[in-house]
């Protein structure tokens, strides 16, 4: 455990939803609290271990507060991946805000580690210590604070202490975007929490985003639409597609159905909001070869993870991305005709061939840091633009 020893006049704050967005739900912990993206009914639904890693790794929570401190501190209990053969993955960033400008940055070494052995899928927990992620040399005034934890780890968060009282943020009237989609939206290798795409397109669109991007699990789960049609929102998006090729799941009989009682589960408690169906952005390994992706472990000991798809081609079955598009295309304008706020958006117009070109899938499935930046500003321009699904007009 962390024994730095707590400066006397220091606040500590409990850590509350009044201080908590972009979570569905609050555990609490023997550490502390432990955010949630997906309600608890609905984590009891869960039938394997990658969702609900995905589901606590905090894509999108941050804390929210007013206060005047020059100096904060979050106790954290990470978990932390590590891949048997690779070499160590760098910590996760913790971004801060100020009145909404990126201020600082931290890491939060140490935490439990969580070993995957990639040839057999086993995995070994280690424990670790409560890490301290800190800010410090801020203003005196009085300002808006947000702190986006790391995206890619599990994390408990045991103590927010500050050197000045903490007080809710007042509510902006803000819209309130709600997205689904896969690692690529959960934030696969962006540079921090505030630059994943969908962060970056919300910061751009001047709305607060919920963000259950699930690496690995976005895979039409009734459950996952049943808190989406319970979770408020002004804008709803469903990114469908990838992780139904890359796992294998569904045969082609199955997805129309599937996306429609998706799309219908939503649209129970959500009749009218703007809801954007988005197809998969270009992935040229499996645009017309089927899944499952399995791991190309030969450049693993240079810490390079990779994949390549293994299916059929010549099944008409099996699920590739061309076929979801022209599916997902298809039942988006059959749909439209009776419900004039749902919305269709082909993923590659957010990355294409040519933006393939200039910037590569580095393991083939997952976008850089850089691509990142490029697929929310695109996207921020073409739906929170003027005519876009989400634009002032339209929400």
């Amino acid at each position: 455990m962390n024994s730095q020893p707590v400066p006397a006049d220091w606040i500590t704050t409990p850590i509350t939803t009044d201080i908590l967005r972009g979570a569905l739900d609050l555990q609490h912990t023997e550490h502390g609290v432990l955010p949630h993206r997906l309600p608890a009914w609905a984590r009891q639904q869960i039938p394997d271990g990658q969702l609900a890693m995905a589901e606590a790794q905090p894509s999108g929570v941050r804390l929210v507060f007013r206060t005047r401190a020059t100096t904060m501190e979050l106790d954290v209990l990470p978990t932390k991946i590590a891949y048997v053969g690779a070499p160590p993955r760098p910590d996760g960033v913790y971004d801060l805000l100020v009145d909404g400008r990126l201020t600082g940055r931290a890491i939060a070494p140490g935490g439990n580690v969580l070993t995957v052995d990639m040839s057999t899928g086993s995995t070994v927990t280690r424990p670790g210590d409560v890490s301290t992620v800190r800010f410090a040399d801020l203003s005196a005034d009085l300002k808006d604070v947000e702190i986006w934890l790391t995206f890619r780890e599990v994390t408990e968060l045991v103590t927010l202490r500050t050197n000045a009282p903490v007080e809710p943020a007042s509510d902006r009237g803000r819209g309130v975007w709600l997205h689904h989609g896969s690692s690529i939206s959960h934030g696969s290798d962006a540079e921090s929490p505030t630059t994943t795409w969908p962060a970056l397109a919300a910061s751009r669109g001047d709305v607060d985003l919920i963000n259950l991007g699930f690496g690995g699990s976005a895979l039409l789960d009734p459950f996952v639409a049943r808190a989406m049609r319970d979770t408020p929102a002004t804008m709803i998006s469903v990114k469908i597609g990838i992780n139904l090729v890359n796992t294998d799941l569904m045969r082609l009989r199955a997805f129309g159905p599937a996306v429609h009682g998706f799309l219908d589960t939503i649209r129970d408690r959500h009749p009218a909001t703007p809801l954007l169906v988005v197809s998969p952005v270009l992935c040229p390994i499996h645009e017309n070869v089927p899944g499952p992706s399995a791991p190309d472990l030969t450049n693993l000991v240079a810490g390079k993870v990779q994949f390549r798809a293994t299916g059929d081609p010549s099944d008409g079955t099996r699920l590739t991305l061309s076929i979801i598009r022209e599916e997902l295309s298809r039942i988006a304008a059959q749909r439209a005709v009776d419900d004039l706020n749902l919305h269709y958006l082909d993923g590659r117009r957010l990355y294409g061939e040519k933006d393939f070109a200039e910037l590569p899938l580095p393991d083939q499935l997952h976008p850089d840091a850089a691509t990142h930046r490029r697929i929310g500003e695109r996207f921020a321009a073409m739906m929170f633009g003027d005519g876009g699904a989400f634009s002032a007009k339209s929400v």
